[in-house]
């Protein structure tokens, strides 16, 4: 069988293939995707999406328990497990087949199978009906990433999980581990936390979610604890014992080391690339610590070779993946592409309460040398946020003093993952303080707590 002509082939239908296959058709060309699982990739099937609705469940699962703050009533409030495990999953189906329904729409070819480039140009896939050759000019690697796995605290899916069998889970833990305090951890934490399981969260870092700035992590660090978390960090799991319905993890604190026993441990100390079994080597891609090697413009140094997303490095996150995808479709079909700024990119975690950010913390700016305004908003001084029975959190911003420029901004409290995007586009806009002190903020909303933060920063708050 003679091998299919296209002009672009992309290897992954997670979000950012996908989104790259699609924006290529719009552009006029003839595009494949090649998809070795799930249309949608990881994020929506296991993880993102699943997890987005696990989480709802156990917000709505919390306010039933707050009813009497409201003047209702609720008694025997309960959960299924199973009931609820089967929604997520419901969720992330309906997505998926979306996905497809929105490539056959923009006439993109769907190849299911595992794709190798054995020479530049060329990509073989393996199907379940044999081996289909594809040729095309230019090739975009979006395969994403997978669950890394630490020697003794690897997976069995029974005592310890990874993010897959915690979107699965064959029964309700009843004294949960969770190691690591990134967003995937912490996100698990908090949903099996809220659902009745005695938490504890281990975090080698001096804080919990580590990337956040210092001010914020240690007010989530306050928020868990009071849920009833036990947050652990400069610790570390260096050994587990697994025996019949218990794991005794032994966790070095302050160069000791104490035994404790669970029923269940949840793996989540980060992603490795999915960079094996492609031909990358052959074809001289470089590759550090299995995420490939590119440029701002996502060349790999192989002509007509591009790698987005996951694959291609940090932030991990799947709207800096679809807008690679985005930009490199528009690239190659000779369009003026503007390259992704990681500094621009908001980071989302969707924990009780949630925490938000985009741009440097405060820590970053000085140590960049920057001479900062710093502003501040707690959500107990907003109407909106008392309305709401969320009186806790806090928004903060940063300043460059000498050009008024929004270095960063980071947030912790309810919908925070929904207000964030203001202060993302007041960066790409280049919006300086003035431009958001003097921009109208509807009342009453959590919005107008954006507003009072930019406010402190130059003296001006008025409701503090």
């Amino acid at each position: 069988m003679a091998a299919q002509s296209f002009d672009l082939i992309v290897i992954g239908a997670g979000p950012g293939g996908y989104v790259a296959a699609i924006r290529a058709a719009q552009l006029g060309l003839k595009t494949a995707v090649v998809e070795r699982e799930h249309l949608g990739g990881i994020c929506l099937n296991w993880g993102c999406i699943p997890t987005k609705a696990l989480l709802r469940t156990s917000e709505v699962f919390h306010l039933m328990e707050r009813a009497k703050d409201f003047g209702l009533s609720a008694d025997k409030i309960g959960f299924d497990l199973d009931a609820v495990v089967k929604r997520s999953r419901g969720v992330a189906a309906q997505l998926s087949g979306g996905i497809g329904h929105l490539l056959k729409k923009n006439k993109v070819t769907v190849v299911m199978g595992a794709a190798t480039i054995p020479a530049k140009g060329k990509v073989t896939v393996k199907t379940d009906k044999g081996t289909e050759e594809l040729t095309a000019k230019n090739i975009v690697l979006a395969t994403g990433a997978r669950a890394r796995e630490l020697p003794g605290l690897e997976a069995d899916g029974d005592l310890v999980w990874t993010y897959k069998h915690a979107l699965q889970p064959p029964r309700m833990p009843k004294k949960l581990l969770v190691i690591g305090s990134g967003a995937i951890g912490i996100e698990f934490a908090s949903f099996y936390n809220t659902l009745g399981a005695d938490t504890t969260v281990v975090e080698v870092m001096d804080r919990v979610l580590p990337v956040e700035d210092a001010e914020i992590s240690a007010l989530a660090k306050k928020a868990f604890t009071k849920q009833g978390m036990t947050i652990m960090e400069k610790a570390m799991v260096k050994q587990l014992d697994r025996a019949k319905g218990k794991v005794t993890a032994h966790i070095e604190v302050m160069g000791k080391v104490e035994k404790h026993d669970f029923d269940t441990v949840i793996s989540a100390v980060g992603i490795v690339g999915n960079v094996e079994n492609l031909g990358l080597e052959a074809l001289g891609v470089k590759i550090d610590r299995t995420h490939v090697v590119t440029d701002e413009f996502c060349r790999t140094g192989v002509d007509g070779l591009y790698a987005i997303g996951d694959i291609a490095g940090a932030p991990w996150l799947a709207h800096k993946a679809s807008h690679e995808g985005v930009m490199v479709a528009e690239l190659i079909a000779g369009k003026h592409a503007h390259p992704v700024k990681p500094e621009s990119i908001a980071g989302c975690t969707y924990c009780q309460p949630q925490v938000a950010s985009v741009g440097y913390t405060e820590a970053k700016a000085k140590e960049l040398g920057y001479d900062i305004k710093v502003g501040k908003f707690p959500f107990i001084g907003n109407g909106k946020a008392i309305a709401l029975g969320e009186p806790e959190g806090l928004i903060k911003t940063i300043f460059d003093a000498k050009t008024g420029e929004l270095l960063g901004a980071h947030m912790i409290g309810a919908e925070v993952t929904e207000l964030i995007q203001g202060y993302v586009v007041g960066r790409q806009l280049e919006s300086t303080e003035e431009d958001l002190m003097n921009t109208v903020f509807p009342h009453p909303t959590l919005s107008e707590m954006m507003h009072e933060s930019v406010l402190d920063a130059y003296g001006r708050v008025i409701h503090m």
